[in-house]
């Protein structure tokens, strides 16, 4: 891959989330999308920033995705790669301590033992290096019954009371609770939502920072970078739209 300062565009980053607006949730990424992409970075820089794990997200951008992007943030920046070279990172449970850790864990896992909801599957509690990605159907769902948890969610509301909960019964800990995805939220220290990202940028001198991301709502998981003063947000419904706004703005 050429350098940046080669193309046309080299001071504007092109920041991607990744369920929902590069990918499917939890699906992998398309050839016609990748190839966009891959056109993309011919003019600007480009990078992704998500609440998963690497693993994950290779599982959805390809085995290649540190090569295919300039920069590579998982979980929300605290695992974070720029030209494929890993940068500084962070630890959730040292920043925690094991026993406030240990309480938290066990409220979340008692509250999902006295859920009544149609199907539990299996990992409640994903421990993460950043967070924890807690789901009350459980991650190792189907597809189908991921689909079909978040009409249920949708209609019963059972992400948004377990966040109140938790707001409630820990209140003394700076955290904060983010929906995300289909079946799970995520629960960081206070920062450490993805424009924690922004962190490892500040040294770089883009003119300009454009984020594509589908849960710019309030209390969604792109809403802190989507709404940042540094930022240009683009709010998206698919990966469709995500392409078309591409198109729109660098292939017209």
């Amino acid at each position: 891959m050429a350098n940046w300062s080669e193309r046309p565009l080299s001071n504007t980053l092109v920041l991607f989330d990744v369920d929902g607006t590069l990918t499917p949730a939890r699906k992998t990424i398309s050839p016609e999308m990748k190839q966009l992409l891959a056109d993309l970075r011919k003019k600007v820089v480009i990078g992704f920033v998500g609440g998963s794990d690497l693993s994950k997200q290779k599982e959805q951008l390809g085995d290649d995705c540190l090569e295919n992007f300039d920069f590579c943030f998982s979980e929300n920046g605290l695992t974070a790669y720029r030209s494929g070279q890993q940068l500084a990172s962070q630890s959730f449970i040292n920043w925690i301590g094991e026993e406030p850790y240990k309480k938290l864990v066990n409220f979340i896992l008692k509250y999902i033992a006295e859920l009544d909801i149609p199907k539990k599957r299996g990992t409640f509690v994903e421990f993460r290096n950043g967070m924890i990605n807690v789901s009350p159907i459980g991650r190792n769902c189907s597809h189908a019954e991921r689909d079909e948890y978040e009409v249920y969610d949708k209609q019963h509301k059972i992400r948004e009371k377990f966040v109140e909960a938790l707001k409630t019964n820990f209140s003394n800990l700076s955290l904060t609770y983010s929906i995300g995805g289909q079946i799970s939220f995520d629960v960081f220290p206070t920062g450490w939502d993805k424009t924690y990202c922004l962190n490892h940028l500040k040294n770089e001198k883009f003119a300009s920072i454009h984020f594509f991301g589908d849960k710019t709502f309030q209390g969604g998981n792109d809403y802190e970078i989507y709404t940042h003063n540094d930022i240009t947000g683009h709010s998206v419904t698919s990966p469709e739209d995500t392409a078309r706004i591409l198109k729109e703005l660098f292939f017209q």
